[in-house]
Protein backbone atom coordinates (compact mmCIF):
# COMPACT_ATOMS: atom_id res chain seq x y z
CA UNK A 1 0.00 0.00 0.00
CA UNK A 2 3.07 2.16 -0.16
CA UNK A 3 1.87 3.75 -3.41
CA UNK A 4 -1.35 5.05 -1.84
CA UNK A 5 0.08 8.57 -1.99
CA UNK A 6 1.76 8.11 -5.35
CA UNK A 7 0.58 10.64 -7.94
CA UNK A 8 1.50 8.27 -10.76
CA UNK A 9 -0.63 5.51 -9.25
CA UNK A 10 -3.64 7.83 -8.91
CA UNK A 11 -3.14 9.08 -12.48
CA UNK A 12 -3.17 5.46 -13.64
CA UNK A 13 -6.45 4.81 -11.85
CA UNK A 14 -7.93 7.98 -13.36
CA UNK A 15 -6.78 7.04 -16.85
CA UNK A 16 -8.53 3.68 -16.57
CA UNK A 17 -11.57 4.98 -14.68
CA UNK A 18 -13.87 3.28 -17.19
CA UNK A 19 -12.72 -0.07 -15.78
CA UNK A 20 -14.04 0.86 -12.34
CA UNK A 21 -17.23 2.36 -13.76
CA UNK A 22 -17.91 -0.82 -15.72
CA UNK A 23 -17.26 -2.95 -12.64
CA UNK A 24 -19.53 -0.76 -10.53
CA UNK A 25 -22.38 -0.88 -13.06
CA UNK A 26 -22.01 -4.65 -13.37
CA UNK A 27 -22.14 -5.00 -9.59
CA UNK A 28 -25.28 -2.85 -9.49
CA UNK A 29 -26.93 -4.95 -12.19
CA UNK A 30 -26.02 -8.26 -10.57
CA UNK A 31 -27.16 -7.00 -7.16
CA UNK A 32 -30.55 -5.80 -8.38
CA UNK A 33 -31.19 -8.98 -10.34
CA UNK A 34 -30.16 -11.23 -7.45
CA UNK A 35 -32.26 -9.10 -5.08
CA UNK A 36 -35.40 -9.75 -7.13
CA UNK A 37 -34.73 -13.50 -6.90
CA UNK A 38 -33.94 -13.41 -3.19
CA UNK A 39 -37.01 -11.36 -2.30
CA UNK A 40 -39.26 -13.61 -4.38
CA UNK A 41 -37.86 -16.74 -2.76
CA UNK A 42 -37.80 -15.14 0.68
CA UNK A 43 -41.47 -14.19 0.55
CA UNK A 44 -42.49 -17.57 -0.90
CA UNK A 45 -40.55 -19.70 1.56
CA UNK A 46 -41.29 -17.37 4.48
CA UNK A 47 -45.01 -17.79 3.86
CA UNK A 48 -44.58 -21.54 3.41
CA UNK A 49 -42.78 -21.77 6.75
CA UNK A 50 -45.65 -20.03 8.55
CA UNK A 51 -48.52 -21.57 6.58
CA UNK A 52 -49.25 -24.28 9.12
CA UNK A 53 -48.95 -26.90 6.37
CA UNK A 54 -46.39 -29.50 7.46
CA UNK A 55 -45.28 -30.36 3.94
CA UNK A 56 -44.75 -26.73 2.91
CA UNK A 57 -43.01 -26.00 6.20
CA UNK A 58 -40.70 -28.99 5.70
CA UNK A 59 -39.82 -27.93 2.14
CA UNK A 60 -39.04 -24.42 3.38
CA UNK A 61 -36.90 -25.78 6.23
CA UNK A 62 -34.89 -28.05 3.91
CA UNK A 63 -34.19 -25.17 1.51
CA UNK A 64 -33.17 -22.75 4.28
CA UNK A 65 -30.97 -25.22 6.16
CA UNK A 66 -29.20 -26.52 3.05
CA UNK A 67 -28.47 -23.09 1.61
CA UNK A 68 -27.42 -21.51 4.91
CA UNK A 69 -25.09 -24.37 5.80
CA UNK A 70 -23.13 -24.48 2.55
CA UNK A 71 -20.74 -21.71 1.42
CA UNK A 72 -21.84 -19.25 -1.24
CA UNK A 73 -18.54 -19.78 -3.08
CA UNK A 74 -19.28 -23.50 -3.31
CA UNK A 75 -22.77 -22.83 -4.65
CA UNK A 76 -21.44 -20.44 -7.30
CA UNK A 77 -18.72 -22.87 -8.40
CA UNK A 78 -21.13 -25.81 -8.47
CA UNK A 79 -23.71 -23.98 -10.57
CA UNK A 80 -21.20 -22.49 -13.00
CA UNK A 81 -18.80 -25.40 -13.47
CA UNK A 82 -21.36 -28.21 -13.21
CA UNK A 83 -23.49 -26.67 -15.93
CA UNK A 84 -20.47 -25.72 -18.06
CA UNK A 85 -18.98 -29.23 -18.02
CA UNK A 86 -22.38 -30.73 -18.77
CA UNK A 87 -22.63 -28.61 -21.90
CA UNK A 88 -25.39 -26.36 -20.55
CA UNK A 89 -23.39 -23.37 -19.35
CA UNK A 90 -25.40 -20.24 -18.55
CA UNK A 91 -22.57 -17.72 -18.32
CA UNK A 92 -20.67 -16.17 -15.45
CA UNK A 93 -23.03 -13.32 -14.59
CA UNK A 94 -26.20 -15.39 -14.78
CA UNK A 95 -24.59 -18.11 -12.63
CA UNK A 96 -23.67 -15.47 -10.09
CA UNK A 97 -27.10 -13.85 -10.11
CA UNK A 98 -28.89 -17.16 -9.57
CA UNK A 99 -26.46 -18.37 -6.90
CA UNK A 100 -26.51 -15.13 -4.92
CA UNK A 101 -30.29 -14.90 -5.27
CA UNK A 102 -30.75 -18.47 -4.00
CA UNK A 103 -28.31 -17.90 -1.15
CA UNK A 104 -29.85 -14.72 0.18
CA UNK A 105 -33.35 -15.99 -0.51
CA UNK A 106 -32.83 -18.44 2.37
CA UNK A 107 -31.89 -15.62 4.72
CA UNK A 108 -34.77 -13.46 3.51
CA UNK A 109 -37.13 -16.36 4.20
CA UNK A 110 -35.90 -16.55 7.79
CA UNK A 111 -36.29 -12.79 8.23
CA UNK A 112 -39.86 -12.90 6.97
CA UNK A 113 -40.69 -16.00 9.01
CA UNK A 114 -39.40 -14.37 12.19
CA UNK A 115 -41.31 -11.17 11.45
CA UNK A 116 -44.57 -13.03 10.90
CA UNK A 117 -44.17 -15.17 14.00
CA UNK A 118 -43.55 -12.05 16.11
CA UNK A 119 -47.18 -11.01 15.64
CA UNK A 120 -49.57 -12.25 18.32
CA UNK A 121 -51.65 -15.29 17.39
CA UNK A 122 -54.75 -13.37 18.35
CA UNK A 123 -54.28 -11.26 15.22
CA UNK A 124 -54.55 -14.38 13.05
CA UNK A 125 -57.58 -15.63 14.95
CA UNK A 126 -59.34 -12.29 14.66
CA UNK A 127 -58.68 -12.19 10.91
CA UNK A 128 -59.94 -15.71 10.35
CA UNK A 129 -63.07 -14.93 12.36
CA UNK A 130 -63.74 -12.07 9.94
CA UNK A 131 -63.56 -14.37 6.94
CA UNK A 132 -59.99 -13.73 5.77
CA UNK A 133 -58.05 -16.65 4.35
CA UNK A 134 -54.35 -17.16 5.11
CA UNK A 135 -53.03 -15.00 2.29
CA UNK A 136 -55.58 -12.24 2.90
CA UNK A 137 -54.62 -12.26 6.56
CA UNK A 138 -50.97 -11.93 5.64
CA UNK A 139 -51.45 -9.18 3.08
CA UNK A 140 -53.89 -6.95 4.95
CA UNK A 141 -53.11 -7.58 8.62
CA UNK A 142 -49.90 -9.43 9.49
CA UNK A 143 -47.28 -8.13 7.03
CA UNK A 144 -48.17 -4.42 7.54
CA UNK A 145 -47.62 -4.90 11.29
CA UNK A 146 -44.43 -6.93 10.93
CA UNK A 147 -42.70 -4.62 8.46
CA UNK A 148 -40.94 -2.71 11.26
CA UNK A 149 -39.49 -5.99 12.51
CA UNK A 150 -38.65 -7.33 9.06
CA UNK A 151 -37.10 -4.17 7.62
CA UNK A 152 -33.79 -3.81 9.57
CA UNK A 153 -32.50 -7.40 9.09
CA UNK A 154 -33.78 -7.41 5.51
CA UNK A 155 -31.74 -4.32 4.69
CA UNK A 156 -28.72 -5.97 6.29
CA UNK A 157 -29.25 -8.87 3.91
CA UNK A 158 -29.49 -6.49 0.95
CA UNK A 159 -26.17 -4.89 1.93
CA UNK A 160 -24.60 -8.33 2.41
CA UNK A 161 -25.95 -9.37 -0.98
CA UNK A 162 -24.25 -6.39 -2.62
CA UNK A 163 -20.95 -7.19 -0.94
CA UNK A 164 -21.24 -10.88 -1.83
CA UNK A 165 -21.17 -10.03 -5.52
CA UNK A 166 -17.41 -10.01 -4.94
CA UNK A 167 -17.61 -13.83 -4.91
CA UNK A 168 -17.98 -13.70 -8.69
CA UNK A 169 -14.23 -13.13 -8.71
CA UNK A 170 -13.76 -16.86 -8.20
CA UNK A 171 -15.26 -17.66 -11.63
CA UNK A 172 -13.78 -14.65 -13.42
CA UNK A 173 -16.68 -12.22 -13.40
CA UNK A 174 -16.71 -8.62 -14.54
CA UNK A 175 -17.92 -7.24 -11.21
CA UNK A 176 -16.14 -4.46 -9.34
CA UNK A 177 -13.81 -6.69 -7.31
CA UNK A 178 -12.86 -8.83 -10.31
CA UNK A 179 -12.04 -5.87 -12.55
CA UNK A 180 -10.14 -4.16 -9.73
CA UNK A 181 -7.99 -7.26 -9.30
CA UNK A 182 -7.44 -7.46 -13.06
CA UNK A 183 -6.41 -3.82 -13.01
CA UNK A 184 -3.84 -4.13 -10.21
CA UNK A 185 -2.30 -7.26 -11.76
CA UNK A 186 -2.42 -6.15 -15.39
CA UNK A 187 0.71 -5.92 -17.49
CA UNK A 188 0.20 -2.20 -18.21
CA UNK A 189 -1.82 -1.19 -15.13
CA UNK A 190 -0.33 -3.32 -12.37
CA UNK A 191 1.08 -1.87 -9.19
CA UNK A 192 -1.48 0.78 -8.21
CA UNK A 193 -2.82 -1.41 -5.40
CA UNK A 194 -3.55 1.28 -2.83
CA UNK A 195 -5.51 3.73 -5.00
CA UNK A 196 -7.33 0.97 -6.91
CA UNK A 197 -8.60 -0.88 -3.87
CA UNK A 198 -9.45 2.37 -2.10
CA UNK A 199 -11.57 3.49 -5.06
CA UNK A 200 -13.19 0.04 -5.11
CA UNK A 201 -14.06 0.36 -1.43
CA UNK A 202 -15.46 3.86 -1.90
CA UNK A 203 -17.72 2.67 -4.72
CA UNK A 204 -19.07 -0.15 -2.55
CA UNK A 205 -19.66 2.37 0.25
CA UNK A 206 -21.50 4.70 -2.12
CA UNK A 207 -23.79 1.83 -3.07
CA UNK A 208 -24.41 0.38 0.40
CA UNK A 209 -24.51 3.36 2.77
CA UNK A 210 -27.55 5.15 1.27
CA UNK A 211 -29.56 1.91 1.49
CA UNK A 212 -28.81 1.56 5.20
CA UNK A 213 -29.60 5.22 5.81
CA UNK A 214 -32.86 5.09 3.88
CA UNK A 215 -33.99 1.95 5.69
CA UNK A 216 -33.17 3.50 9.06
CA UNK A 217 -35.19 6.59 8.18
CA UNK A 218 -38.10 4.46 6.97
CA UNK A 219 -38.04 2.32 10.12
CA UNK A 220 -37.99 5.38 12.41
CA UNK A 221 -40.78 6.97 10.39
CA UNK A 222 -42.98 3.89 10.79
CA UNK A 223 -42.30 3.74 14.53
CA UNK A 224 -43.07 7.45 14.91
CA UNK A 225 -46.34 6.97 13.05
CA UNK A 226 -47.25 4.11 15.39
CA UNK A 227 -46.55 6.26 18.45
CA UNK A 228 -48.70 9.04 17.04
CA UNK A 229 -51.51 6.57 16.33
CA UNK A 230 -51.25 5.16 19.86
CA UNK A 231 -51.31 8.67 21.32
CA UNK A 232 -54.39 9.57 19.31
CA UNK A 233 -56.21 6.64 20.84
Amino acid sequence: MGNLFSLDAWNLVWTFKCTFILGFLTTVGVSLSALVISLTLGIAFGLMATSGNKILSAVSRVYVEFIQNTPLLLQICFLYYALSFSGHGIGILLSGIISIGLYHGAYMAEVIRAGILSIAKGQFEAAYSQGFNYYGTMYYIILPQSIKIILPPMVNQVVNLIKNTSCLYIIGGTDLISLTYSFVTGATTGGAYGPAYLVCGILFFIFCYPLSTLASYWENSLKRRDRMSAGAK
